[in-house]
């Protein structure tokens, strides 16, 4: 089998890439590779380095739904109109295609498991040229780009007076949902999404380097972010100093975490001599102890 390093190389080597961090952990195993720059051409990739997350934020939002959940703080049943009263009388296109004018309301409530599935009626199709779909474009703008956004109450009230695109349940769509599960998480625990992930899961999991904005004894590591420009070259969109070295307007629940590779690589083995607790914390591979 190629190794982690030779595979990842070649995208390295012919410039599709500046550099690259991975790293495959199974069981004790653990492979890494620590290519390139972090910087086009100047400073060397580092392993600790750190690298804009994008939609891993989703899962971890997602866990933080399911944490409120599981302590019985809410359900996946609930109307999430409790929390999220900008929602609770949403109107619906007629159909996908129809103008933004042409509404009928919504036949149901939303839950919390439609915005735990997606399925909420907010998001993005795979045909973005829809009506309602470029009117939710000057609320949900690019998730790369964290400092566009309005604040939270500013933008649950600006998304109030979009339509959905489909009835609540209907369909999975991409993206909004995760800003309002990140919105829900804020509202039911009464902390900022940053703070809630900082006390129930980053710090439990020694995720010391993951949050939504890098500290200024950080920004030294953190790569900087390159698209393909027209003629095939990469262009810098964001270094260092800019969308993540500042506190968002909001936290979003779909993309605006940064962090490394080895965060969430718990360090440290523990055992017990019957069966694990049914909640570990910071263990590498809870097992019962050998004899």
């Amino acid at each position: 089998m190629t190794d982690l390093a030779d595979l990842l190389g070649r995208y390295v080597a012919d410039g599709s890439v500046p550099g690259v961090v991975a790293l495959i952990a199974r069981g004790e195993e653990v492979e890494e590779a620590v290519l390139g720059s972090a910087t086009l051409g100047e400073t060397p990739m580092t392993r600790n380095a750190i690298f804009r997350l994008a939609s891993i934020t989703k899962p971890i939002t997602a866990a933080a739904v399911m944490i409120l959940v599981e302590e019985d703080r809410v359900s996946l049943h609930d109307l999430v109109e409790t929390w999220l009263p900008e929602l609770s009388k949403p109107s619906v296109v007629r159909t996908p295609a129809s103008p933004v004018n042409d509404l009928v309301p919504a036949t149901r409530p939303i839950t919390v498991f439609d915005l735990l599935t997606s399925r909420a009626g907010y998001g993005f199709p795979s045909d973005f040229t829809l009506p309602a779909v470029q009117r939710l474009f000057e609320v949900q703008k690019d998730g790369r780009e964290p400092q566009s956004f309005l604040p939270q109450d500013a933008w649950m009230a600006a998304l109030s007076d979009i339509p959905m695109l489909y009835q609540p349940g209907e369909a999975w769509l991409y993206d909004t949902c995760s800003v309002l599960q990140g919105v829900l998480v804020s509202r039911v625990s009464g902390q900022s999404l940053s703070a809630f992930l900082t006390d129930r899961i980053f710090q439990p999991l020694e995720m010391d380097n993951t949050g939504f904005v890098v500290p200024a004894r950080k920004l030294e590591r953190l790569t900087s972010y390159y698209r393909a420009s027209p003629g095939g070259s990469l262009e810098l969109v964001d270094g260092p100093d800019g969308q993540w070295s500042t506190p968002p307007p909001i936290f979003l629940g779909n993309g605006g975490l940064a962090g490394t590779a080895d965060d969430g690589l718990p360090s440290r083995a523990c055992c017990w001599p019957a069966a694990p607790p049914p909640t570990v914390t910071g263990c590498y591979r809870p097992t019962l102890c050998s004899s």
